[in-house]
């Protein structure tokens, strides 16, 4: 684990070597609205490092700021509040420099949730070779928002708060940047299929049925004018497949990767 500093900001990243001798680009994994590095891990381990194994693929992992061991945001619920843009920003501004810094050209983006609609808009308009999303966000819905309700009340007198705070150098910084934007009437215009529309590489978008924060429309919706896209509902799965269902997730993106890769 590093820290990297990318336009004055310090992240933490953790680079996954390869296990094979293939020239293949790495899988750089977007983390989820409340999550960092350390929250990819599952009961078996690490699930990067796992599908880095399964694709001989080398990894990049990276918490945003203010997650993980990453530079907190300063006055978080003031004027360090994020803007309901955040993720546009991340795609477009934070995401190339950090590729840029690291030396990597058209990545295959995975990401889970918040980090679902990252990989969505940066490969609206950077190369990448493909995109995997799983429960991404590409518009609001009322099931998202009543669900984000029932976290606040989970993390002022539920518990969550304690279960994250070991994922998390400032875990009030994590759950409030992510909560506040989320709950403000400004974010329910937040609405990037029109984004998606132009993306040109692969999409593999998977989506639990038993998620409660969104339905089979996130993903039904990402629509590429282009590009071409498969969409896998995962049964028995909530929010997020790669914990509820990684063996099966696993192996539906290794294939992907075997079937898009030149």
């Amino acid at each position: 684990m590093e820290l990297i500093n990318v336009k004055g900001v310090r992240l933490e990243v953790q680079l996954i070597p390869c296990t094979t001798s293939a020239a293949a680009p790495p899988i750089v994994f977007l983390h989820e609205g409340l999550g960092s590095v350390a929250m990819w891990q599952g009961r078996e381990g690490s699930w990067p490092q796992a599908l880095c194994a399964a694709t001989g693929r080398s990894g990049i992992v990276y918490s945003r700021r203010g997650y993980g061991q990453s530079d907190p945001v300063p006055d978080v619920r003031g004027t360090g509040r994020l803007r309901p843009d955040y993720m546009h920003h991340e795609a477009w501004d934070v995401l190339p420099a950090l590729l840029e810094q690291l030396g990597v050209s058209r990545p295959v983006l995975l990401g889970h949730s918040d980090g679902g609609s990252i990989a969505l808009l940066h490969a609206s308009r950077h190369p990448v070779q493909a995109c995997i999303v799983m429960a991404p966000h590409v518009m609001v819905e009322d099931v998202s928002i009543r669900s984000i309700e029932q976290a606040r009340t989970a993390f002022e007198s539920g518990g969550l708060r304690e279960r994250l705070a070991r994922y998390h150098a400032d875990v009030d910084t994590a759950f409030w940047q992510w909560n506040d934007v989320w709950l403000s009437s400004a974010f329910r215009a937040f609405d990037i299929r029109e984004d998606c529309r132009r993306i040109t590489a692969p999409v593999l978008a998977l989506q639990g049925v038993d998620d409660a924060y969104g339905t089979m429309r996130q993903i039904e919706e990402i629509a590429p004018t282009q590009g071409p896209l498969q969409l896998q509902a995962i049964a028995a799965c909530g929010h997020s497949p790669h914990r509820d269902q990684p063996a099966q997730v696993t192996d539906l993106i290794a294939r992907f990767l075997r079937q898009i890769s030149p």
